[in-house]
């Protein structure tokens, strides 16, 4: 099983300098090693038929309108599966959460693996992140003292990456985008890219 997890929308909460309403964490799931590698060469193949160089990073953000719909329509006939924690950040007061913007997008993962956890097992999982080593290694045991039991082992193998080198990543980060625009009710398209993936959507948690 295989795991790669990115996430939309800024971890802070001062909204009236522009932080978001909504941070969402997404974790797309393949359960065959075979059906990722098939979903690798299908975005490297919508890359050159776009004309784009092979360096070219997919970021929800970043693309346009088109461009988010001809990626999310090129991964869309393939197997995997996701699994999704919203966050409606107002509705936050626990001061461990709120106490810096690390500590958040942190407990944030964590708390979407545990939802997901019944559909996890013996996972390969891939974090976005531009971390540093020490942090990244102390995180990641983090996650295996609070997953794994002896009874069942939730994480086999961790790493914190960057996006720019894992095409994967970048699929993540393009499903992330789409889920959250979802929430933001008041935008024209909330609902024009979800519609295109929805039968890949396995749960939606929201942070309570």
């Amino acid at each position: 099983m295989l795991i790669f997890i990115d996430d939309s929308g800024d971890p802070g909460f001062k909204f009236d300098q522009g932080s978001t309403l909504y941070f969402v964490v997404l974790l797309l799931i393949f359960d065959d090693e075979l059906e990722a590698e098939r979903v690798v060469a299908a975005i490297k193949a919508l890359r050159s038929s776009l004309g784009l160089q092979g360096n070219v990073e997919f970021k929800f953000h970043k693309s346009s309108p088109r461009m988010r719909r001809k990626f999310l329509e090129a991964i869309n006939p393939y197997k995997f599966r996701l699994e999704i924690l919203v966050v409606d950040k107002t509705m936050i007061r626990a001061p461990v959460v709120m106490s810096g913007e690390h500590s958040f997008y942190d407990y944030a993962i964590r708390i979407a693996l545990e939802k997901a956890q019944p559909s996890i097992r013996e996972a390969k999982i891939w974090i976005d992140g531009n971390r540093n080593k020490a942090f990244g290694r102390n995180y990641i045991t983090h996650l295996r003292q609070a997953l794994n039991a002896r009874q069942r082992k939730t994480i086999r193998q961790a790493r914190i990456v960057d996006s720019k080198g894992n095409i994967l990543i970048q699929m993540a980060d393009m499903l992330a985008g789409a889920i959250r625009r979802s929430c933001e009710t008041s935008k024209s398209d909330h609902m024009t890219y979800r519609s295109i993936i929805e039968g890949h959507i396995e749960n939606q948690h929201h942070f309570e």
